[in-house]
């Protein structure tokens, strides 16, 4: 099983960047997906998710209306698109996999992912 992120860098205050999640080893499609963020000395904590259909997204309320989940099934690969960002933004970005039988009500937490990507790391300056 693997989950390469990429997309991560420097970016000036009200920019833009996308991160990519490229998975494999494992039934993509079967799959809840979700973006956690972990900022230094902080602990990591929930950004985005996305149901296995694509069909309902979430996101926390610090991202909200900056911050787009979307996935290509077809390329077994899930996005989050963020715009405005701040630089309170800063922070390592993982993508992980939920199995698409858990509960959507753990979707939000950390024990609710059953794979975890190395993470990419975005930096805002103000």
């Amino acid at each position: 099983v693997q989950l390469q992120a990429s997309g991560g860098g420097l970016v000036q205050a009200g920019g833009s960047l996308r991160l990519s999640c490229a998975a494999s080893g494992f039934t993509f499609s079967s799959y809840h997906m979700g973006w956690f963020r972990q900022a230094p000395g902080k602990e990591r904590e929930f950004a985005a998710a996305i149901t296995w259909s694509g069909g309902s997204t979430f996101l926390a309320d610090s991202v909200k209306g900056r911050f787009t989940i979307s996935r290509d099934n077809g390329k077994n690969t899930v996005y989050l698109q963020m715009n405005s960002l701040k630089p309170e933004d800063t922070a390592v970005y993982y993508c992980a996999a939920s199995r698409s039988s858990r509960s959507i009500a753990t979707i939000r937490g950390i024990l609710g992912y059953d794979y975890w990507g190395q993470g990419t790391l975005v930096t805002v300056s103000s």
